[in-house]
């Protein structure tokens, strides 16, 4: 089946959350949450190494309209259902439709961390990919050292199926680190 017609959702609910598909728009609110956080996104994901503008970050959720669509990535923003306030952001990249594989991947914003919001975000990711999209492989990658990024998957049950010693260069350039690939699978028949 062609890609561009798998039928995939833009809006997923947990108890708490509402996942749903980047909008026009939706630029601002993102790189306020970006802005309150720099210095912890910062450590971790290249876009973060200087602070974006708010054209950035609308040009940005726009390319991920684009993406969305052409279903080469899908992203969602995390919004709290009670409050609407915006939460973070996880989605899908290095989808595979053939293979049915994808990755995970995620940041918060600082204020909301440690309320369990993005480990409940991606449990729903994790299992609309696997029962609904039927992915056979749903996998997150992170740096070792970012063990915030590596309690997720190792509390939602993902297996640490090895860890790549030297894989990658720190998003500052100048050391080398290792990357931890942790992985849910569905068994071959």
């Amino acid at each position: 089946m062609n890609s561009l017609l798998k039928d995939v959702v833009t809006t997923l609910e947990t108890k708490r959350l509402v996942l749903r598909m980047p909008q026009i728009g939706d630029g601002e609110v993102v790189n306020r949450a970006i802005a309150s956080s720099i210095d912890e996104l910062k450590e971790w994901l290249p876009f973060a190494q200087t602070m974006p503008t708010p054209e950035d970050t609308e040009a940005n959720i726009r390319q991920s309209i684009a993406s969305f669509v052409s279903r080469t990535a899908l992203r969602f923003l995390i919004f709290n259902k009670d409050t609407e306030e915006f939460i973070g952001t996880t989605g899908f990249h290095n989808i595979d439709w053939e293979v049915q594989k994808l990755e995970i991947g995620y940041w918060i914003d600082t204020k909301h961390s440690g309320n369990g919001y993005m480990m409940e975000a991606i449990e729903k990711l994790c299992s609309y990919a696997l029962d609904d999209l039927e992915m056979k492989r749903v996998e997150i990658r992170t740096e070792s050292e970012n063990l915030k990024s590596r309690a997720v998957p190792e509390k939602l049950g993902f297996r640490l199926e090895g860890i790549l010693e030297n894989e990658d260069l720190s998003v500052d350039g100048k050391q080398l680190t290792d990357t931890c690939i942790y992985a849910k699978i569905i068994k071959k028949p």
